[in-house]
């Protein structure tokens, strides 16, 4: 009975984990609204109005909560380890047979004392693992939070639709104005304590996903 329920309780677990899958329209990576700078707008009789003025000179850069900056997604990655261990022993030890009054203690003619020890041990174990990793592309995010020395909190999302399933991009990390280029975009080496997730949802992605039962033989919940 009591594996019983924690099979049952496990079940429940991996089941309220998968239905805690990405959504549309999350409000933890929703947009920043701009906050206004601007004080009330005073109509003059001159042509040049504060509150309606183009700045053809201004530069894009975001500075401000709200505006918008294009990342580049360059990210790879490549890992390799390998491991050989040998380890040999080998213990040889001989006991003289032990005489009494100068003749060897026998039974059936044959050394009753007389003993060899002799051990081996030969262990060889060797290991290789590699992994590689590249997510290109590019997703527009917003300022959510400006701080003291100037850097840029950002973070923001990007969804697609294909056929049968979604696939979405979120990213959140910290810029630095001086690494944006003049064309508004940084690359995502240079966002600073990067999260970038990728992943999709639907029909596809639902079959390249093991289910529950595989997934806690393959854990470490399973015990043999």
């Amino acid at each position: 009975m009591k594996i019983s329920g924690f099979i049952l309780l496990l079940t429940a677990a991996l089941i309220l984990s998968a239905c805690a899958s990405p959504k549309r329209g999350d409000a933890e990576y929703a947009p920043a609204m701009p906050v206004s700078y601007a004080g009330p707008v005073e109509h003059t009789d001159s042509i040049y109005q504060s509150g309606t003025a183009w700045l053809l000179l201004e530069d894009i850069k975001p500075r401000h909560v709200g505006d918008m900056l294009t990342v580049t997604l360059q990210e790879k990655t490549d890992a390799k380890k390998n491991a050989d261990t040998e380890t040999n022993k080998a213990t040889d030890n001989n006991i003289t047979a032990l005489k009494f009054m100068g003749a060897p203690i026998t039974y059936n003619n044959r050394d009753i004392l007389d003993t060899e020890l002799n051990s081996a041990y030969d262990f060889k174990g060797n290991a290789d693992s590699k992994q590689s990793n590249s997510l290109t592309g590019s997703v527009t995010v917003t300022v959510v939070e400006v701080l003291a020395n100037g850097n840029l909190v950002v973070q923001g999302e990007k969804w697609i639709n294909i056929n049968q399933g979604d696939e979405y991009v979120r990213l959140r990390g910290i810029v630095r104005p001086s690494d944006i280029s003049p064309d508004n975009t940084v690359s995502s080496e240079r966002v600073a304590n990067a999260q970038i997730q990728y992943s999709g949802s639907g029909t596809f992605a639902d079959a390249n996903e093991r289910g529950w039962l595989a997934k806690f033989f393959n854990s470490s919940w399973m015990p043999f």
